[in-house]
């Protein structure tokens, strides 16, 4: 499993670890992923994602899944959410607006 954020991209980083005499070594950044179960308005069921924490503070920011997912592009989305985007596009649609 990659290591990286379905819903955002966010990666893993290199850098180097610095010493106080500024001898540089190789080291990795990760990215702080949880996995998370989010609830769908749109279609009404629960949904188990792999996200960072600074994603799902975003989404809830947004006000929900939903939400998030339609403002996001799907170059930086994972494929399974780039299939919840289309679901949700696709009930959006169906769903008259009074």
């Amino acid at each position: 499993m990659a290591r990286r954020c379905e819903l955002t991209g966010k990666a893993v980083l290199v850098g180097h670890l610095v010493s106080h005499s500024n001898h540089k070594t190789k080291r990795r950044f990760l990215p702080n992923l949880v996995k998370v179960t989010l609830q769908s308005d749109a279609l009404e069921r629960s949904v188990r994602l792999r996200i960072s924490a600074a994603a799902l503070r975003s989404v809830e920011h947004r006000g929900g899944l939903d939400a998030f997912l339609i403002k996001a592009g799907d170059d930086e989305l994972s494929l399974n959410a780039r299939a919840l985007k289309r679901e949700i596009a696709k009930k959006h649609a169906e769903v008259p607006v009074n």
